[in-house]
């Protein structure tokens, strides 16, 4: 087992020919610390929960999909911009390779839903969908359609505050992810991107009435620790690689 890679705010590695591209405007970061073991039933095979002195944490992630591409293709009208709203843990592999793993990803065109689903083996979910910019302030609501639990629902209002000259290491830690760890039938894939470094700003959470994390069967309690947004980054996946068990 490899030292586990450091949190960097831009890129460990490049992606030269990237396989998909996209761009992710509109961000809003709101997370949850949770215990370890309430996190590592929900990993793949090859994974265990990424922590930061020594606790855990859940994301819920609202943002604006834009522009998506295939290798080095100008982005399909078609697949945006829709909003998509995640719910993601954090995981480092064998090889010390930091990721993301979604429990859910809610996205408002279905067509992109079910090439994710079939492609991928993602867990995308297709819902009704919204987000409404009002001055400093945004607002992300969701209502699954398929395959469900349908109606489960989510509502999020931030007011976006100052730029974050010096984010914290943990702020890094939360946003600054190069991957992603997925099950593919019986193997786990690592999915590496590349974007420039989030540019972030404080946010003050307005309303909060989710039932998302629930659903991905993760424990919360009360508001969340740290709520972030991001006007947004243009980014590039490179090819799928293997973890080992």
């Amino acid at each position: 087992m490899r030292p586990t890679e450091p949190v960097t705010p831009g890129p460990p590695h490049r992606i030269d020919r990237p396989m998909l591209t996209q761009t992710w405007l509109d961000a809003a970061f709101l997370h949850w610390a949770v215990p370890t073991d309430a996190v590592a039933p929900h990993l793949p095979a090859g994974t265990r929960p990424d922590t930061f002195d020594g606790v855990s944490y859940v994301g819920l992630v609202a943002f604006r999909m834009h522009r998506v591409g295939w290798l080095r293709l100008p982005g399909i009208p078609y697949f945006g911009p829709f909003p998509e709203t995640n719910i993601r843990l954090y995981s480092v592999d064998g090889e010390g390779r930091r990721g993301v793993v979604f429990r859910s990803l809610d996205a408002a065109r279905l067509v992109p839903v079910l090439a994710a689903r079939i492609g991928f083996r993602l867990p995308y979910l297709w819902a009704r969908m919204g987000i409404e910019s009002t001055g400093d302030t945004r607002v992300y609501t969701g209502e699954r359609r398929w395959p469900g639990p349908r109606g489960t629902r989510s509502r999020i209002g931030v007011r976006i505050g100052e730029p974050l000259r010096e984010p914290t290491d943990l702020e890094h830690f939360l946003t600054a992810r190069w991957g992603l760890h997925n099950g593919v039938g019986d193997r786990t894939v690592y999915l590496p991107n590349e974007h420039p470094q989030w540019p972030l700003h404080r946010a003050e959470l307005l309303e909060c009435d989710d039932e998302l994390v629930a659903a991905a069967g993760l424990p919360t309690s009360g508001g969340p620790m740290s709520v972030l947004y991001s006007p947004g980054v243009a980014v590039r996946f490179g090819p799928p690689q293997a973890v080992g068990r």
